[in-house]
């Protein structure tokens, strides 16, 4: 068990979770950094072949646009739209991070909300509607947050009724 700087103690499940929250945002900033290469190297065209390959969008049957307008604007939002998965795996390192040495509860509760309503999103508007390709990769997201969640309160301090005495 370790004491964080609010003097909680987290137990070694809340430390378990906080890696796993960890390793989540590992894979996220890996999106945001390959969406990065793939956009400077490819294009909207490299974007599209990164975040297609499902059942009902596979990469042989998808037609990419060949108007520069088209192409910019696909480029630009597909761009954001790594960048921003990028930015979600930095929450991660904090949600990590709180649960590890600060705040244990408030980066629990921010890895529950703010990551499940990123991962959920994820999951059921791209994965199981089959626009993203479902592999290890495009499950291990949401995998990893629900496994984080489900074990990391058992690790967490007790909430106190009072914070005065």
């Amino acid at each position: 068990m370790k004491k964080d700087m609010n003097s909680n103690v987290v137990g070694r499940a809340a430390e378990v979770g906080a890696w796993i929250f960890a390793l989540w945002g590992v894979l996220h900033v890996w999106v945001g950094v390959e969406g990065v290469r793939q956009y400077m190297t490819g294009g909207a065209s490299s974007l599209w072949n990164m975040l297609i390959g499902g059942r009902s969008v596979p990469r042989s049957a998808f037609v990419h646009a060949t108007d520069p307008g088209t192409l910019f604007a696909h480029g630009q939002l597909l761009l954001n739209f790594c960048i921003d998965v990028g930015g979600y795996g930095v929450l991660g390192f904090f949600v990590a991070w709180l649960i590890l040495k600060r705040d244990a509860w408030i980066g629990y509760l921010l890895g529950l909300v703010v990551i499940g309503i990123c991962d959920l999103a994820f999951l059921f508007s791209l994965v199981v509607p089959g626009v993203i390709e479902l592999n290890a990769g495009t499950v291990g997201g949401p995998v990893l947050w629900f496994l984080a969640i489900l074990i990391t309160p058992f690790g967490l301090p007790k909430l106190s009724r009072s914070a005065s005495s």
